[in-house]
């Protein structure tokens, strides 16, 4: 995979977007929701991201399919997941699980031989 491993932002930023296309705004507060604040996306750091992975081809901006919002100015591009930033996704979260899984069993190994130093 060509992307790995992923920048903290670029994973959010993929993730949110795994659940529906979205607008800028909204898979800002996406990751801080699910990261219950950990993650805090810039407008800088989120709309340099969101360039780069629909250059990238791992996003897309679409027209939105419903009406533009009744606050004053445009909503902004909406964004969505394409099936090669699916697949970058799904390998980010392979190497992270396999990265987990080896840590542990690293603190495994060091608890048996009894504990933390």
């Amino acid at each position: 995979m060509p992307h790995a491993p992923l920048t903290p932002a670029t994973f959010h930023v993929l993730l949110a977007l795994a659940e529906a296309p979205s607008h800028g705004y909204a898979i800002k507060r996406a990751v801080e929701e699910r990261t219950e604040g950990a993650v805090r996306l810039g407008p800088g750091t989120l709309y340099a991201a969101l360039a780069r992975l629909v250059d990238e081809g791992l996003v897309r901006r679409v027209a939105p399919g419903r009406p533009a919002p009744v606050k004053p100015g445009p909503p902004g591009p909406l964004y969505e997941l394409t099936a090669g930033g699916r697949a970058t996704l799904r390998a980010e979260i392979a190497r992270l699980e396999t990265d987990v899984r080896s840590a542990r069993a690293v603190l495994g190994r060091k608890a048996a031989r009894g504990g933390a130093r």
